[in-house]
């Protein structure tokens, strides 16, 4: 498909779901809330190295992870303590401007229905066990990265230990991104815009071809508060004839 300004799009009427992730994978991730540690994409077929155009704005959520675990040696008391530690999260986030979510890739609100599907694992000894979850603070306004980590840190220190279970942060700051493929549109508009200049920079003789513009919208991490949304396509410029 040409246009006036010299570049061609190819491959805008393939299928929008690519034949390395399944329907539902897509679906989840790109209508989900998706955290922001590494790209998506798992194709052997692509450069790896990300575009230079995207989309780059401010992610919706500041995330980190915590652990609760415990180390009463009775096994029935000491996952009684675990949960009941993490009930008592859920009722007090509230008061402290912080969500509870869990999941690996997408995030699944975390409930006082839902915590006890939250797994256990061994902590290493026969008698400790241990499980994660995330804290998320939405960013936005006066509310940045480092903000939000301050609030995060203050919420899992006034949680109540039970027991002898403790809760503790286990991972660093990362972000998430709810439905990024709802930013589709704007990332193409970017990739087209930057596609308009650089064809009219070539002059007359040559153009530039788009590919893989029908991929899912990806992402990476670009600032502390900040993401890059994007679509791994390919720029080629080509001779006209």
């Amino acid at each position: 498909m040409a246009s006036k300004f010299g570049f061609r799009v190819l491959g805008l009427l393939a299928a929008a779901t690519p034949f390395w992730l399944s329907p539902a994978l897509a679906q989840d991730e790109g209508m989900g809330e998706v955290i922001v540690t590494a790209m998506r994409r798992e194709a052997d077929d692509f450069d790896e190295r990300i575009p230079a155009v995207g989309l780059k704005r401010t992610a919706d959520f500041a995330v980190v992870e915590v652990t609760v675990m415990g180390d009463t040696r009775e096994t029935g008391p000491r996952r009684s303590e675990i949960y009941d530690m993490i009930r008592g999260a859920i009722q007090a986030a509230p008061a402290h401007g912080v969500e509870l979510s869990y999941g690996e890739r997408t995030l699944t609100k975390l409930t006082l229905e839902n915590y006890r599907d939250l797994t256990l694992s061994g902590d290493g000894r026969p008698d400790s066990e241990r499980t994660s979850f995330f804290v998320k603070v939405p960013l936005g306004g006066k509310t940045d990265g480092q903000a939000a980590q301050t609030a995060i840190t203050r919420f899992v220190k006034a949680v109540k230990p039970v027991g002898r279970a403790q809760m503790k942060e286990t991972n660093d700051l990362t972000l998430s991104v709810v439905a990024p493929d709802q930013y589709r549109g704007a990332v193409a508009e970017a990739i087209a815009a930057d596609a308009r200049a650089m064809a009219a920079r070539l002059g007359p003789d040559y153009g530039v071809e788009i590919e893989g513009l029908n991929r899912p919208v990806e992402w990476t991490r670009a600032g502390l508060s900040e993401v890059l949304l994007y679509v791994p396509y390919k720029l080629t410029v080509v001779p006209k004839g």
